[in-house]
């Protein structure tokens, strides 16, 4: 597999970890080194992880893991989702403002629960790399490398996107929005598969 093969994959893959990224740096007033390297580094490294994962099942339980995986991240992103959404109307009825700047949303279970669901796919091509006989140490460090960049630009351009004034008048409607397209994402890929 030649190196524009990989890139393009990588690329692909961090797609999701991206769109994720943008909507977790829209609810922060300030993007932090600690806030990229907690995504970055989440998801970078469950997308560099998955691949070696998935060669390392090899071909054996290829149908059954590609069944599943899809089934999983829906679930998860879904979950994740649904208590964003769960949590900002809570708070809307209890007349707080939805927006917490104490509660990062660059930390804790969520977190690895979205650095999950955002890399199965990853598994998959891990496994395609087993059946190839391919290598998978050199495939698996570009995407995670890619990936933690791209989560990195989502969480610094939706922090910037914030302070737009269409968007800077959506307050505490951000955790609605965030948790509408994690929605729409494992969405998404249930309809994908």
């Amino acid at each position: 597999m030649n190196v524009s093969t990989i890139f393009a994959i990588a690329v692909a893959l961090s797609m999701d970890a991206f769109a994720v990224s943008l909507t977790e740096g829209a609810r922060l007033r300030r993007v932090s080194a600690g806030h990229i390297l907690r995504m970055g580094g989440t998801f970078g490294g469950f997308q560099f992880a998955m691949p070696l994962a998935g060669w390392l099942l090899g071909a054996g339980a290829q149908g059954y893991i590609a069944s599943y995986a899809s089934w999983l991240a829906s679930i998860l992103l879904l979950f994740v989702g649904g208590n964003m959404l769960k949590g900002a109307w809570g708070k809307e009825k209890q007349g707080k403002e939805v927006r917490d700047d104490s509660v990062s949303p660059t930390q804790g279970g969520a977190l690895l629960l979205l650095g999950i669901a955002t890399s199965l796919d990853a598994l998959s091509v891990g496994i395609s790399l087993a059946l190839l006989r391919s290598g998978v140490w050199f495939p698996a460090l570009v995407v995670g490398i890619v990936c933690f960049f791209f989560a990195a630009c989502g969480l610094l351009l939706g922090a910037q996107a914030r302070r737009l004034p269409l968007l800077g008048g959506l307050g505490g409607k951000v955790d609605v929005l965030g948790g509408l397209i994690l929605i729409g994402i494992g969405m998404q890929i249930l309809w994908r598969h």
